[in-house]
């Protein structure tokens, strides 16, 4: 088989920290088929997401535009009607754009009704599924508490746990989810104390082998003659942090990597970075026995992602497909995980705002940068670009705000690239932002980082943060108020108010489009500024001269 890119396997995980895969520097834990992955492609050192929210972080994946743009900011916040998503872009290059797994994506339902789109048409459906035709939807966190479930859809994954003979109206919480106490009850993963124990589901039918399976099965569906676009999009290692044996018991608290907190980060901490230090689940992370059961099952969910990503792999390999079809892997955001002194994710430290990012393009062009790292500067919104070239397209840069990833693939250096990168976060929706008596317009936050440092701007009259990565790579000492660094919070706030007034709402007509209208006739009888017709062509008003067939008004009086 030709070694072209015609296919794009597109691999999202869930909360999957940049620097929890061994060939990212990971002490203890070894991911050998991701390396494996890498050393046959780029992995991008310096990747952020533009919002560290699951679904604010997804729709910029999908739409290659920031959350600025978009609107979607926060989980359940519908994409507007209107917003173009890969599959929009892809299908009239003759590719086509799957699902199979979660997109956390919310609809916007006042727009189908304000526009009369009916929602069980083919259109209604991609729009609903952020542009993708849908192979499989599992949002995977199928939760229930006294107001009901956390999401109301039908569970694919439920039906099939069902099916293989789990008994329970909800077998994702009874069993995929949830170990056995030694009195025999139920051990759920929502309560972090029974993450040491195993998930009580056979591993084969735990949710990452269900998800892979079904991948496999899309691509034996495939005509083999049609492009296609596979977004892969697993739920772990997000939490509840419990996995099945074997994997529950190959780490211990032995291999964790050290926490990356100071004492000094509490003391005259940002109001909002103290809100999140000591909301319910900053606090839980604060304690080590929290840390030393919790993290080795994250771990041992990331192993399993792996060893699945081993059998994805030789699946392609034997089938040929790994010849024509570029591999992407990545995340939608991190996890503190203790660091910092927080859990969760949300806020600008790097264990939650960068994430692993591995390209794996078959093309020969692609040989001399295999198994290279790249330090660029990369934004998650430039993957949408890379795929619309991949799949013969120019990128439509009035829309989409992201740049082709495919000249570091290739081995070239962009003649122009970003020096800085920018995420958001709108908290708007939380107690935090309640807590501070914020409105609930004033409640976001800014990152711009670039090689050096990183600045943080908050809405509501707060003082920002900054970090010298150079210095403190580790981000423990906050300059925000320092006093000694008035220059470079100058420099921050003027990107950051550059990249405001980019151009980001012309999205119906683009550059090419306006200069062809610029030298377009303007020949149409238009004649502003013209006092007797002599500073212009005759031609120009000559629909506009001859005798009158009629008059309407007195003589004298014109």
């Amino acid at each position: 088989m030709d070694r072209k890119t015609k296919n794009i396997l597109f691999i999202m995980f869930d909360q999957l920290r940049f620097d929890y895969l061994s060939c990212a520097g990971h002490k203890t834990l070894e991911t050998p088929h991701m390396d494996r992955l890498a050393r046959k492609g780029v992995r991008f050192d310096r990747a952020y997401v533009q919002s560290t929210i699951c679904g604010a972080s997804r729709m910029s994946f999908y739409t290659g535009r920031y959350v600025h743009s978009h609107g979607a900011a926060w989980n359940n916040f519908p994409l507007k009607v209107g917003e173009q998503t890969l599959g929009d872009h892809l299908r009239p290059l003759g590719m086509d754009a799957w699902l199979i797994g979660k997109t956390h994506m919310s609809v916007d339902v006042a727009g189908f009704e304000r526009l009369g789109i009916t929602r069980g048409s083919k259109i209604g459906a991609r729009i609903e599924e952020c542009g993708f035709d849908v192979f499989i939807r599992d949002d995977g966190l199928w939760a229930e508490g006294p107001d009901g479930f956390y999401d109301e859809r039908r569970s694919p994954y439920n039906e099939y746990l069902k099916a293989k003979g789990y008994h329970s109206e909800n077998p994702w919480a009874d069993y995929a989810n949830a170990g056995i106490t030694d009195a025999g009850e139920i051990a759920s993963g929502w309560l972090m104390k029974h993450a040491d124990k195993p998930a009580n589901i056979l591993e084969q039918d735990s949710e990452t082998p269900w998800l892979t399976a079904r991948t496999i099965d899309f691509i034996e569906a495939q005509d083999p003659d049609k492009p296609w676009l596979a977004h892969v999009s697993f739920i772990k290692p997000h939490w509840p942090y419990i996995v099945p044996a074997p994997y529950h018991q190959m780490y211990g608290h032995n291999q964790i990597q050290p926490v990356n907190r100071a004492p000094s980060e509490r003391e005259n901490a940002h109001p909002v970075y103290e809100q999140y230090m000591n909301n319910m689940i900053g606090k839980a992370f604060h304690r080590d026995d929290v840390r030393d059961v919790v993290i080795p099952a994250y771990m041992g969910l990331i192993k399993q992602c792996d060893d699945q990503m081993g059998r994805l792999f030789e699946y392609l390999e034997q089938s040929g497909r790994m010849d024509d079809t570029m591999i992407v892997l990545t995340s939608d955001h991190g996890d503190y995980l203790g660091d910092h002194w927080m859990g969760e994710k949300e806020l600008f430290h790097d264990p939650s705002v960068r994430i692993p990012l591995i390209i794996y393009d078959p093309s020969p062009e692609a040989d001399t940068s295999r198994g290279t790292v790249c330090d660029a500067l990369v934004e998650s919104i430039d993957l949408a670009a890379t795929f619309i070239e991949v799949a013969g397209g120019a990128v439509p840069d009035h829309i989409v705000e992201g740049h082709s990833l495919l000249p570091f693939l290739h081995g070239e250096t962009p003649n122009e690239w970003r020096d800085f990168a920018v995420s958001e976060y709108d908290f708007s929706a939380t107690s935090m932002s309640v807590n501070l008596g914020l409105k609930p317009r004033d409640a976001r936050l800014f990152m711009v980082v670039d090689a050096r440092w990183k600045f943080m701007h908050s809405e509501g009259g707060f003082r920002p943060m900054l970090f010298d990565l150079e210095n403190d790579p580790g981000e423990l000492i906050d300059l925000g108020d320092s006093g000694a660094h008035g220059e470079i919070l100058d420099q921050m706030y003027e990107r950051l108010g550059r990249w405001a007034r980019r151009m980001s709402q012309r999205t119906t007509k683009s550059e090419a489009d306006i200069e062809r209208m610029r030298q377009s006739s303007n020949d149409k009888g238009i004649l502003l500024g013209v006092f007797d017709g002599s500073e212009v062509d005759e031609r120009l008003w000559s629909k506009y001269r001859g005798s009158v067939a009629q008059r309407f008004t007195p003589k004298g009086e014109d």
